[in-house]
């Protein structure tokens, strides 16, 4: 029965993935062009194209909402909303952002990547708030879709530098270790702490995910930095399949494995003496 059993919600649909998407993939970027500050190189695009990935993450959900004009009481409950957070991180960050690009001080810059990985950490967390979602909080999501988002900037950098392509290169292979180990935690994590039907789509995702997102870009990645980056093809290439299996991945968290909580009987009441009962039960969750 609808309710009882664990079902998937559908109150966050596409626009919300979106949010998760594009956010990610902005902050991540912008954090990115501290590689490119370090090596003298010019990072007004790495902001300007980050700023405008935040905030066509934020406008799908602006346009999700119902009734747009009450997106603004998003900004009343900063002590308990993590949604809250990332609309006044946003909000900061865009301005500082703004001042970066307009006087390209250096200073400005960090503080803007600062504010865009405070960002990234604010969506992780919106998810892992979702209580009634047991695969959106579990714990060791939110690590995942950190590392997912600057795997996806720094991937998405390797088209804007040149005297930071290695050192951007080896960033992305250090990252992509990174996710590939959080996504092993998080799976394990689904085998005992989500419902079966959430469970049964991480692992159906899990291989492809692993093999097309992490250990081929992996390979592709170390084998130009041994031919010493003749072939950028190859960097190219592995940098597709990172940031495109990262946006499959959250696309697939937020649309396939949100099942909900379900309900569960911890002890079958039955008549007669106390004890008589039977053992509890838990629908929709593995035995």
């Amino acid at each position: 029965m609808r309710g009882i059993t664990p079902y998937r919600q559908n109150y966050w649909d596409w626009r919300a993935a979106g949010n998760f998407m594009y956010g990610g993939t902005g902050s991540g970027l912008i954090v990115s062009s501290l590689l490119a500050l370090a090596y003298g190189e010019p990072t007004l695009l790495h902001v300007l194209i980050g700023l405008v990935f935040m905030g066509t993450g934020l406008g799908l959900v602006w346009l999700e909402i119902g009734r747009p004009f009450r997106a603004l009481n998003v900004f009343l409950h900063p002590q308990r909303s993590w949604m809250t957070r990332e609309g006044f991180v946003a909000t900061v960050a865009f301005g500082v952002g703004a001042a970066a690009m307009w006087f390209g001080h250096a200073l400005l810059i960090a503080g803007t990547a600062a504010l865009a990985l405070l960002f990234l950490y604010c969506q992780a967390h919106i998810l892992q708030a979702s209580k009634g979602i047991p695969a959106w909080r579990e714990p060791t999501l939110a690590p995942l879709i950190i590392a997912t988002g600057l795997t996806e900037g720094v991937a998405a950098s390797l088209a804007l530098v040149s005297a930071a392509f290695t050192m951007t290169m080896v960033a992305l292979v250090v990252l992509l270790t990174l996710r590939a180990w959080s996504w092993r935690r998080y799976r394990l994590a689904s085998e005992t702490g989500m419902p079966t039907a959430a469970a049964r789509v991480l692992a159906a995702f899990s291989m492809p995910f692993l093999l097309l997102g992490h250990v081929l870009p992996l390979a592709l990645l170390i084998a130009d930095m041994a031919l010493g980056n003749r072939y950028p093809a190859l960097t190219y290439f592995a940098a597709v399949l990172a940031f495109g299996s990262g946006w499959t991945f959250k696309f697939m968290v937020v649309r396939y494995a949100a099942q909900t909580q379900g309900f569960a009987i911890i002890h079958r009441p039955a008549r007669g003496p106390r004890g008589s009962g039977g053992e509890g039960v838990k629908p929709g969750w593995g035995s």
